[in-house]
């Protein structure tokens, strides 16, 4: 394969793309890939990992999925989702990398093509899915590949890890993103309302009809309509929905005459679906119907490397975008479990950021319940239980008596601003050994 005929060939593909050999030096590029980089390329001499990491040696050397190195090692085409530095800033790329061979069936090089994702970030930006844990990479992977075709997706996950952020980036990069976006509640949701608010109803249908009204169906005509925990429809209703999305069609109450659905399918449930079909509580033809191409959403405690850049996050687009938090209460964080995901952390990000008294956010600052969770569990629980303040007390008694630095070493331990570990002396009226 000559020279111009990959160029052409470079050319001919709508997103960025490269070709380039086994050394990574790009040998054929097209204007797409030159607009996205703020760096020049210069065939025959720039490498991929230069241009797009502006590293001097490949991205698995830094820690990261090479894709070039994976077709090497199979001989098959391979995707990875990476952070390119590109002239937007840090961007999130879905790279597809594939063997080009020629007519004697030897690899001669590689295409690389780009996806750049919209939807996330790895730094602070608004609207948008924040995180750089492989998990998360993972997860954008699909979403990428869920969003490329009609398919019906089911988002599974536990409460507060995004499901609805998730639903809405796979909406925004489908060919439907011009199209409206219907969330459908299911929790609350009983037999009396599902018609009437999935279908709509005619002039008179049942008392109080005083008007005809749309129903969300064909409010999100030509769109995505998300059930949002739809493992809480109740199995009678099931089967209505079942029979909406195998025929595409539905009735208005009251009304006489069909009409046509024209949605893409997203749901979303926190519970284990399966196991409910195994209990007879969900039924198996609609599972089948609603999980074409299942997405699973990490928790937060599997991508705890994306907790400092959450909580950066949180405190600058919020109202403490001056406070940061100290590296002990990270690391605290860090620790926690995180039972309400995301959601939760927002939360305890701005009750620690309250609850400081300048712009360190220490350990002191974290609520309760992430203290709590640094003792051990195997330690015995005290016969009696004293108040939180109490407890303070007799802590800073018992180790101002045997500690020997300065104040503000002792703040640095304890993860405290000296003047928060004054004013605590103070109230308690205790006196550090040193002084």
């Amino acid at each position: 394969m000559n020279a111009s005929l990959i160029q052409s060939m470079i050319n001919a593909i709508d997103k960025p793309a490269i070709f380039i050999t086994h050394d990574y030096v790009i040998q054929a590029v097209n204007d797409a890939y030159r607009e996205t980089y703020d760096i020049e390329v210069i065939v025959g001499t720039s490498t991929c990992h230069a241009i797009s990491h502006r590293s001097d040696a490949p991205c698995d050397k830094h820690g990261e999925d090479c894709p070039l190195s994976q077709c090497q090692k199979t001989q098959r085409p391979s995707s990875v989702v990476h952070i390119h530095n590109t002239n937007d800033g840090k961007s999130y790329c879905d790279i597809l990398m594939k063997p080009v061979r020629d007519e004697d069936g030897m690899t001669i090089g590689f295409l690389e093509i780009l996806d750049r994702i919209s939807y996330a970030a790895a730094d602070s930006q608004r609207n948008k899915m924040i995180g750089s844990s492989d998990a998360f990479k993972q997860m954008l992977n699909r979403i990428n590949r869920a969003a490329q075709s009609e398919i019906a997706v089911l988002l599974q996950g536990e409460t507060g890890a995004g499901k609805e952020l998730v639903a809405q980036a796979v909406h925004e990069s489908s060919r439907r993103k011009e199209k409206p976006f219907v969330v459908i509640e299911c929790t609350g949701l009983n037999e009396s309302l599902f018609e009437s608010e999935l279908f709509g109803y005619e002039k008179g249908a049942f008392t109080g009809a005083t008007n005809s009204k749309k129903g969300l169906i064909e409010v999100a005509n030509g769109g995505t309509v998300f059930f949002d925990e739809i493992g809480d429809v109740p199995l009678n209703m099931q089967v209505k929905l079942l029979r909406l999305l195998e025929t595409q069609c539905y009735r208005p109450v009251g009304g006489l005459k069909q009409k046509k659905a024209d949605f893409r399918l997203v749901c979303a449930s926190h519970k284990n679906l399966l196991n409910m079909v195994e209990k007879g509580e969900f039924r198996q033809d609609l599972y089948f119907r609603i999980a074409g191409f299942p997405i699973y959403l990490p928790a937060l405690r599997e991508r705890k490397e994306d907790i400092p850049l959450l909580c950066r996050h949180f405190l600058v687009t919020g109202e403490h975008r001056h406070k940061h938090f100290s590296e002990q209460a990270l690391q605290t964080l860090q620790n926690y479990a995180f039972p309400g995901n995301i959601r939760e952390l927002k939360s305890i990000v701005e009750q620690s950021a309250l609850m400081s008294n300048d712009d360190d956010i220490m350990v002191s600052d974290l609520p309760p319940q992430i203290l709590g969770m640094r003792s051990s569990e195997s330690e015995a629980i005290p016969d009696e239980v004293m108040p939180l303040e109490q407890a303070e007390q007799a802590y800073l008694e018992k180790i101002c008596k045997h500690f020997e630095g300065s104040p503000d070493e002792l703040a640095n331990k304890l993860d405290v601003s000296t003047r928060t570990l004054y004013r605590k002396l103070q109230r308690y009226n205790i006196k550090l050994k040193s002084s």
